[in-house]
């Protein structure tokens, strides 16, 4: 992969799913299933993958009704997206890459 890229980010979906959290606190999942057009199971793995990487949480808040799945990016999940999308800018705009990113 070409330097400064993320690998974790970079994956389609995932890369979706950061750019729609990065303007938001948080988004329900159903709200990320929908925007991606996917099956529970796709999204709830690529969730997954990014909370994992650190750069995602996922919570559950209790309360009345029907328990629903919230994610946020973490500070380190944003400055990865961010780093990610300088290094795809670069990239398009021909700027030689590197570490920095």
């Amino acid at each position: 992969m070409t330097p400064g890229l993320n690998e974790v980010i970079h994956a389609p979906n995932r890369l979706r799913i950061c750019a729609f959290l990065r303007t938001l606190d948080q988004a329900e999942f159903g709200t990320i299933r929908d925007m991606l057009g996917v099956a529970d199971s796709v999204a709830s793995k690529q969730l997954k993958v990014l909370e994992d990487a650190g750069y995602m949480v996922l919570s559950k808040p209790t309360g009345r009704g029907r328990v629903k799945t919230w994610a946020a990016l973490t500070a380190e999940g944003r400055a990865a997206y961010d780093g990610h999308v300088a290094a795809l800018k670069a990239l398009i705009e021909g700027v030689p890459l590197t570490d920095e990113y």
